[in-house]
């Protein structure tokens, strides 16, 4: 569909922030425009902002839900700084998203919550709307409450389940605004709904009455076009980072030929995980909910123990948890995969919010010496090739890994070009052969000191593992201080063999820039924006972004010896640049951290970036 009567105009970007109470549908209204910019061929990433309350009282600032896209004709590497439109369902969205929305961005209100009683809610003394307080925008006050009831008389529908739809009207205002096909909605309902064909009506009903009424009344003197963006040919689609990550190790388990097996408790925000491997029983994969943190990972290293590729999830206050059961796959030396969906701490701290906050507990979270290797996925598609790299790190050097994505990665998403299977590199475990005669549990390979996989039932090859200290080379108990020293040594030495393994470090930018900015996980879109930006402005900033965080790159000291300048950014208190520190402490470092459970802006490291260089 285009709009007939305002004139088209050619953007390269856009941010659109949807707003509203937690029981508004604004994720969903998010993902489906998102599922509409896919079509259209833009790249672009989003950023889910969840309230943390469970049942905030309605119409609070506290009970705020949001979603945010950033799309373009370009590369997107972020889901933007300040928004250029704001849907804001009720005055408590308004309040709680101002400080979010462009100078000038163009406002949609749904004019029948702006009333005396959502004021008072939301802790207004006056009305926004008349006030001044919107003056220098342009805004758009739409009853967008009373339309849909309108639009849904001729069905016979509860006023529970009408006021559910007005999500949909604002939607089709946006689709309106972007010149969006509205059928490709109208197929999400038909298949999302099926078994309710009231609910598809009504939803297509409230989509188009919104469309109509931006187009029929003029709402908008202009509407916007962007252009798609130049992406590689391929099957592409719109996937959040949980769902990358199930996939990557459903890749792996079919590269591997083992079976896939996760034990997991649900824990916000890594729950869609085990959630979406449920959905893929006809690829045999096993997918136990376990009654807690504890069973969820045990249940993973039996399966280990048993042949399988073993996964178990959770978030910060999950992973304390299973510290114990980790210690237990480090001294048994089986493979296991931890994923570890960051969020705000301590304790229940920021569910909802994200922050980069378990690196000091998956480096040293455990009783004794017990080293994993840990990765950092990137970005919400990168979880997709991070999952896949745990796997073969795990199962080919037989230890655990532990896999950190964050909240902002977990729930956000992006475009994810689909690959091939059969392109990804093999990943070969290192399976006993049935009735070795040199078969000793722990009798290792001389590069990788990784131990053979000898899984149950294999004739000839008996043994017996557990948690105390394993005799080198036989895997008898021991409790001689010079084997508990060797074996120690040992473990510590296989994961740092690791380094052989994996890519060495790089640099976006200049060997002699005058300023490195370090980063790591969740931040590399926004600091690759930051940088590249700074970089057209010919100012002397270079990149290093970490993914391999143990082993750290075989290259890390020399690279970090090249610059004078060098500032460590986290979203948290400074955990990256104290374990640079512990590593690489003949270099002076600075750190620029954010602990809000937001992400970095743009805008506020480009002005410390700018500091750092005047100094």
């Amino acid at each position: 569909m285009t709009s007939k009567n305002s004139k088209v105009i050619e953007l390269e970007q856009v941010v659109i922030r949807f707003a509203g109470d937690s029981g508004d549908g604004m994720q969903l209204t998010g993902s489906l425009f998102s599922d509409s910019t896919a079509f259209a061929g833009n790249d672009f990433a989003t950023f889910p902002d969840y309230p943390s309350e469970i049942r905030a009282p309605q119409g609070t600032v506290s009970g705020v839900s949001g979603f945010q896209i950033h799309f373009g004709q370009k590369t997107v590497h972020t889901s933007g700084d300040l928004a250029d439109v704001l849907i804001a369902m009720n005055p408590a969205s308004l309040k709680a998203n101002m400080r979010w929305v462009k100078e000038g961005a163009t406002i949609i209100l749904d004019s029948d919550a702006f009333i005396e009683k959502g004021f008072d809610k939301a802790g207004y003394k006056s009305d926004p709307t008349t006030d001044g307080s919107l003056d220098g925008f342009k805004v758009i006050k739409s009853p967008i409450t009373a339309l849909t009831k309108e639009a849904v008389k001729h069905l016979d529908l509860d006023m529970k389940t009408t006021l559910k739809t007005k999500n949909m009207f604002a939607l089709g205002i946006v689709m309106y605004m972007f010149n969006r096909d509205i059928e490709l909605i109208n197929k999400y309902y038909e298949k999302k709904f099926k078994a309710n064909p009231l609910v598809v009506d009504a939803n297509k009903a409230v989509l188009a009455a919104g469309y109509n009424y931006a187009d029929t009344l003029e709402i908008f003197v202009n509407t916007y076009k962007v252009e798609p963006a130049p992406l590689e040919k391929g099957k592409y689609r719109n996937i959040t980072g949980n769902v990358a990550t199930a996939w990557g190790f459903i890749a792996a388990a079919e590269r591997s030929g083992l079976p896939l097996f996760l034990g997991s408790y649900p824990i916000t925000p890594a729950t869609e995980i085990l959630q979406e491997l449920t959905n893929h029983k006809n690829l045999s994969i096993k997918a136990f909910q376990a009654e807690d943190e504890i069973a969820g990972i045990v249940s993973a290293i039996g399966a280990s123990y048993t042949g399988s590729l073993a996964i178990t999830t959770t978030s910060g206050p999950g992973l304390s948890l299973k510290s114990e059961a980790i210690g237990l796959a480090v001294m048994t030396e089986l493979p296991l995969v931890i994923v570890d969906v960051q969020r705000g701490g301590p304790s229940t701290g920021l569910p909802t919010k994200s922050e980069q906050s378990d690196l000091m507990q998956a480096l040293f979270g455990r009783n004794g010496e017990a080293p994993v290797i840990i990765l950092a996925a990137k970005s919400s598609a990168d979880c997709f090739y991070s999952a896949f790299e745990a796997s073969k790190l795990s199962l080919e050097h037989m230890t655990p890994v532990i896999l950190l994505t964050d909240g902002s990665l977990a729930n956000g998403s992006e475009v994810f070009k689909i690959p091939r299977v059969a392109d990804l590199p093999a990943i070969i475990p290192p399976l006993a052969e049935a009735n070795d005669p040199n078969y000793k549990p722990y009798r290792r390979d001389p590069e990788r000191l990784s131990r053979k996989w000898a899984i149950p039932g294999t004739p000839g090859l008996r043994h017996r593992v557990g948690g105390l200290e394993k005799e080198d080379g036989s895997g008898n108990v021991s409790h001689d201080p010079l084997n508990h020293q060797r074996m120690t040594l040992l473990r510590e030495e296989k994961v740092q063999r690791v380094a052989n393994y994996i890519p060495e470090q790089t640099i976006f930018g200049s060997e002699d820039a005058e300023l490195l900015v370090v980063s790591w996980g969740g931040t590399y879109g926004v600091m690759l924006t930051v940088v590249e930006k700074m970089q057209e402005q010919g100012k002397s900033v270079a990149l290093a972004h970490f993914k391999h965080i143990m082993p750290l790159p075989k290259n890390t000291e020399e690279l970090l010896g090249r610059y004078k300048k060098i500032v460590v950014c986290e979203i948290n208190n400074g955990q990256f640049v104290k374990y640079l520190k512990m590593n690489f402490p003949q270099f002076k470092y600075q750190q620029y951290n954010k602990i809000q459970g937001l992400p970095f802006m743009v805008a506020e490291l480009e002005t410390k970036f700018n500091e750092l260089l005047n100094q």
